[in-house]
């Protein structure tokens, strides 16, 4: 079992395979993108095997594939059948756009992964496309239908932002009745590659919540897991769910139970801080899991306290398609 040094269980690994993306979302970096790292900079999928395997040994029950967009990396799926087979690990589940995972699904299901989080800002396509800089949308909402006739448990992922997509907010909610699904509006984060600054936002958790209820009075609290980043609700008389994540309020951070590894192999402990090891070195010197298990538990045991410590003593302004969310 690993545990930090504030006594908070670690047992969830979000594993980023790529920095690359096809989408330019605006929450996430400028229009002009930013500069994804070569092949060569990346974790191999031995490297990135060898690595997960490692902190499945120390204790990790619960590995999220994120990105960028984890699809566009050539071998994801090899490397979750490999996965997959990892004796100790009970659930991998995946971060995605949307826009590839259509031509896979059949072979996740057929692995056990059904546990998808779909990043999609607008049910209005103008919106959406505008928000990701791309035209996918026709893409994405038919590959969530797909999955969801599939049996996926799916979450739709919204980051909430003033004057781009409030207007989504309420259709979402008719949606997650619609198809029985699980929407999740994200307060928008305090960094974000420098596609723009801000100090505070207008559209924070109290403001999200109000403009449902004041619509849908029947909302109730769902029992959430003690790590749960975001707070569930159900509505009377009505299918599905809706949750709020407090990025930037950061509410959830005093029981935070995971950590990051990005495609480069860098060791991130907080959301919000700065990376602590560089796996990649390490592996290049000696491919063994004795050699990296003191480097992890060196950094899980000097963990910052919450997200507002590990910003205070680091400047961080990541895209967020570097650290997979």
């Amino acid at each position: 079992m690993l545990t930090d040094n504030h006594n908070r269980v670690i047992n969830y690994l979000r594993l980023s395979v790529t920095d690359n993306c096809n989408m330019r979302c605006q929450y996430c970096m400028p229009a002009e993108g930013i500069e994804f790292s070569h092949n060569k900079e990346l974790l191999s999928w031995d490297e990135m095997f060898l690595l997960a395997s490692t902190f499945i040994e120390l204790g990790i029950t619960k590995i999220r594939i994120t990105g960028g967009e984890p699809f566009v990396r050539k071998g994801l799926m090899d490397f979750l059948h490999r996965l997959a087979a990892v004796k100790g690990l009970e659930e991998i589940s995946i971060t995605t756009n949307a826009t590839l995972i259509g031509e896979h699904i059949a072979a996740l299901k057929a692995l056990g992964i059904l546990n998808i989080n779909v990043s999609m800002d607008s049910l209005d396509k103008d919106r959406f496309n505008a928000i990701t800089r791309r035209n996918y949308f026709d893409v994405v909402y038919n590959n969530v239908l797909q999955l969801l006739q599939n049996g996926f448990n799916v979450k739709i992922n919204c980051v909430v932002m003033n004057g781009l997509n409030t207007d989504d907010i309420l259709p979402f909610i008719e949606f997650a009745h619609e198809q029985n699904v699980s929407v999740r509006f994200l307060e928008e984060m305090p960094f974000n590659g420098h596609s723009k600054s801000f100090e505070k936002i207008e559209w924070d958790f109290l403001k999200i919540m109000d403009h449902i209820q004041q619509h849908f009075p029947g909302t109730h609290r769902m029992n959430d897991g003690p790590s749960s980043t975001s707070e569930n609700y159900t509505i009377e008389n009505r299918r599905g769910s809706f949750g709020i994540i407090p990025s930037f309020s950061r509410t959830f951070c005093g029981t935070c139970n995971r950590i990051r590894v990005s495609a480069k192999g860098e060791l991130q402990t907080c959301l919000y801080t700065n990376e602590s090891v560089s796996f990649k070195k390490l592996l290049q010197q000696n491919p063994h899991p004795d050699l990296i298990k003191p480097f992890i538990l060196k950094a899980i045991h000097n963990r910052f306290k919450d997200g507002f410590e590990a910003e205070e003593k680091n400047e961080f302004k990541k895209s967020m398609s570097l650290i997979g969310g």
